[in-house]
């Protein structure tokens, strides 16, 4: 339970196909899923997107929140907070901010970036310590990297079993190669109905809390939004499952070949 929100951030990883001519997202959009962690109903986490300046440049600010529910909290409460602010035309990060509390472990991170000095300012709250991180331009924080992709790149460019590299930035982590796979192409069934779907393996690192070193598989929406829609992962112990429960402000239509009834 204590990796739900980390897993739930992968998959906001992972779209990455749509048309640079038709924008994928837009101010206002909101997203819901609903997490399991085996038969429990572990976690609802949401995503909603405005707009917002920093330093008199306009910029998206996106707000991931997650919270177990239920029985699942019993046992071992989440309570996570992720923000990053990026450019409106550039796509690049400006601030990403992670406040977290997993079962009592917490982190209060805040990382600016300075693209004209070349590095990010990682500020550590809780333990009152600061960190000089170098960078480039073509750096993306966890939750910046899910619009950058969704806007980017074109399917016709991709081919079964074809990857793309992205370096990305996670708090005291450090800048890391996240390498995402691209499967083809699968229909599912969802809440919504019947949705055709693209489908992503990111490559994890095993041994700590995934089985391998591809136990994620995630899919998003074959349309012009690319919005996540399920992901599933093979932990050390046990599995987890997460669906789009809600959505709202889409800026392009949701495709669903047949609405459920």
């Amino acid at each position: 339970m204590k990796k739900t929100l980390l897993i739930f951030s992968l998959l906001l990883t992972m779209p990455m196909v749509a048309q640079k001519h038709y924008p994928a997202f837009k101010a206002g959009e909101w997203l819901k899923f609903r997490i399991h962690y085996g038969f429990l109903n572990a976690s609802y986490a949401t995503l909603q997107l405005t707009s917002d300046t920093i330093d008199s440049i306009p910029v998206y600010h996106v707000v991931g929140r997650g919270k177990t529910t239920g029985f699942a909290s019993i046992f071992f409460k989440v309570d996570d907070t992720y923000e990053s602010y990026f450019g409106r035309h550039d796509g690049k990060p400006y601030r990403f901010i992670r406040k977290i509390n997993e079962g009592g472990y917490t982190k209060d991170i805040e990382i600016d970036f300075h693209y004209d000095q070349e590095k990010a300012i990682l500020k550590d709250n809780k333990n009152g310590k600061q960190f000089d991180i170098p960078v480039q331009d073509d750096i993306q924080d966890l939750l910046s990297a899910s619009y950058f992709l969704r806007n980017r790149y074109k399917l016709d460019e991709f081919k079964k079993g074809q990857s793309i590299d992205l370096d990305m930035l996670y708090d005291d982590d450090g800048v890391f190669r996240f390498k995402l796979k691209y499967l083809g192409k699968e229909v599912i069934r969802t809440k919504f109905g019947k949705v055709e779907c693209l489908k992503f393996r990111p490559l994890v690192q095993s041994g700590r809390v995934f089985k391998e070193q591809e136990s994620l598989t995630l899919w998003v929406s074959n349309d012009l939004n690319k919005i996540p829609i399920r992901i599933k992962a093979d932990l050390a112990v046990g599995s987890l499952k997460a669906d789009l429960d809600g959505y709202n402000g889409l800026r392009n239509q949701f495709k669903i070949i047949m609405k459920k009834k």
